[in-house]
């Protein structure tokens, strides 16, 4: 014997539906038990789940009048619904493409600005010369520091001098990618690369 084949949910409820549109009748819930198997083969013990899930999403109306409870859906009914339906998707996609046209205007607007300028290139070079300087005082200071002290120190003193300037420097690049993460919510690795900065780019000791 060949197993009967599953009907899926979807295909109960269009049954149903047109169970009631044909009829066009009212029903309690235990007429349409016995209905619906017979002339749609809806297994009796998911009719009434059907049944109220066409109720939920508004395809068939019910009333309890006295004691009972009677169901029913015309198919001007579910004209009605599917053009709710219909009018309720052309409103939301409208506010969406709205929005997207907005965010898109705003994305453009931020954009302005986040180019590099010859300001930023300029600090970003100053800070580089400002390194390259420190790195050969550095190493001068290696060749007085044992044979001739006054020259250590004006050396040393040269070296405080560089090390405040390019902190200085530092600091100025800092707060700058400070406010670019603030008004741009951008990653710092995302500035970085936009702007040329080094990953390890920090204050010097």
């Amino acid at each position: 014997m060949s197993k009967r084949k599953q009907v899926s949910a979807e295909e109960k409820r269009n049954r149903m539906l047109d169970l009631f549109h044909e009829k066009k009748d009212f029903y309690q819930l235990k007429e349409l038990e016995k209905i619906a198997p017979k002339e749609k083969q809806i297994i009796v013990q998911s009719v009434k789940d059907v049944i109220q899930n066409l109720v939920d999403d508004g395809l068939v109306d019910t009333d309890k009048i006295g004691t009972s409870v009677y169901f029913w859906s015309f198919p001007s009914k579910a004209k009605i619904s599917k053009k709710n339906v219909l009018n309720n998707t052309k409103t939301k996609l409208d506010e969406y493409e709205k929005k997207l046209k907005l965010n898109l205007e705003i994305i453009e607007k931020e954009k302005v600005g986040k180019e590099i300028t010859d300001e930023r290139r300029a600090l970003l070079n100053k800070l580089k010369t400002l390194d390259e300087e420190k790195l050969h005082l550095e190493s001068e200071l290696k060749k007085y520091e044992d044979s001739n002290p006054v020259e250590y120190e004006r050396m040393k003193k040269s070296i405080e001098v560089a090390k405040e300037a390019g902190n200085r420097w530092t600091e100025n690049i800092f707060s700058v990618k400070s406010w670019c993460k603030k008004k741009f919510f951008l990653e710092d690795s995302v500035i970085d690369k936009q702007f040329g900065i080094p990953e390890d780019l920090d204050y010097i000791e």
